[in-house]
């Protein structure tokens, strides 16, 4: 014995659709995106092995393009409600389409979302003064300690270094980042604030910037003044400092009215490496001397940026008596031999040695 079902001709089954796709998902999307994702589903729900349903099916079966297919199911993959199962690396529409359970994804998202706030509402880790004595010793923990002093421009009290200390723990924080913190919060808004500061590294945290590599990129796209700032800084050994307002005008200067790129005003840095204590302005009197004659690309530094060759000059007579020693009046003295002859000079000396010899005699 056997039981069967009668089937009819025509579909006239049902499709169940939860009502979070109807109340959430689908007034975000166009028709044409709720189109597909009903036609996909009710394909899933039949799960009728005899046919064979593709993209291509489904473009067909409504009357559009099979990119506007391909549109719907990127658009519905980026709400989070389904997932694309790859069947061919080579051809990359031909996938499967899985429907993820709304309900099921609710129920997570709600505990996921229970289960942050209870971690919001757990007190943050505070720091022991013996933690503050210890961690003191750190090597990296006290220069940050001594930077920081140095940044806001007084001593920082037991309580605000308990604060900083505990920033490392709460939003895994190192030493360097928090350094850069009170740099970023002086020098480009001008707040020494302890919770300022800490507004800022929560910001940071927030957007998973928690070491300097991702820090500096993120100045390269949204500050791109701060980021200029401390590449310059840095390529003159400057970085252990704030910079102040009239560095930020000169550095300014070189992008905004000399129109340097980045490479250029590095390159002109590099003229540090010939002096003892590099400043902005010296590099200032080498980038305004290139912008003075003209110089805008690197390879124009090579033509018009040459060091001038010595010029040898033939020395004439009347500059060769000019560089002989003068004569003073001690030159002009005359000496009393210059009138006697050689013969003479010699027969006075004959006669002075004699006379000499005569009185020697007398006196014995």
């Amino acid at each position: 014995m056997s039981f069967t079902l009668e089937t009819t001709d025509m579909d006239l089954g049902d499709t169940p659709i939860e009502n979070i796709f109807i109340n959430d998902f689908m007034p975000m999307a166009n028709g044409t995106y709720v189109k597909v994702y009903l036609l996909g589903y009710k394909y899933a729900h039949d799960r009728d092995e005899k046919i064979e349903v593709t993209n291509q099916t489904i473009a067909k079966h409504l009357e559009i393009p099979l990119e506007d297919v391909l549109r719907a199911w990127d658009f519905w993959e980026s709400k989070g409600i389904i997932e694309k199962i790859q069947n061919n690396e080579e051809n990359k529409y031909n996938y499967k389409v899985k429907f993820l359970n709304l309900k099921q994804l609710y129920i997570k998202n709600n505990l996921s979302l229970f289960e942050t706030k209870e971690n919001i509402i757990q007190k943050p880790k505070t720091i022991t003064p013996q933690e503050l004595i210890d961690a003191n010793q750190i090597p990296a923990i006290n220069k940050m300690f001594n930077q920081i002093d140095y940044i806001i421009r007084r001593q920082t009290v037991t309580t605000e270094k308990q604060k900083i200390l505990s920033w490392i723990e709460n939003y895994n924080m190192n030493p360097d980042v928090i350094e850069k913190a009170f740099f970023y919060g002086v020098e480009r808004k001008g707040v020494k604030s302890i919770n300022y500061i800490e507004g800022i590294i929560r910001n940071w945290y927030d957007n998973g910037l928690t070491n300097m590599e991702s820090i500096i990129e993120h100045f390269k796209t949204q500050d791109e003044k701060y980021y200029r700032y401390q590449r310059v800084m840095k390529s003159l050994g400057l970085d252990n400092r704030p910079i102040s307002q009239g560095e930020m005008t000169v550095i300014d200067k070189w992008f905004d009215k000399y129109k340097y790129s980045l490479e250029m005003v590095l390159k002109g840095c590099e003229a540090s490496s010939k002096v003892a204590n590099p400043s902005i302005n010296y590099i200032d009197g080498v980038i305004s001397s290139w912008h003075n004659k003209g110089i805008q690309t690197l390879e124009d530094i090579e033509e018009k940026d040459k060091p001038k060759e010595k010029k040898e000059y033939k020395v004439t007579k009347a500059q060769q008596s000019k560089s002989m020693p003068l004569k003073t009046r001690f030159h002009n003295f005359e000496q009393r031999t210059d009138k006697y002859t050689s013969e003479e000079l010699e027969n006075i000396a004959r006669r002075k040695r004699e006379a000499y010899n005569q009185r020697a005699k007398g006196e014995a």
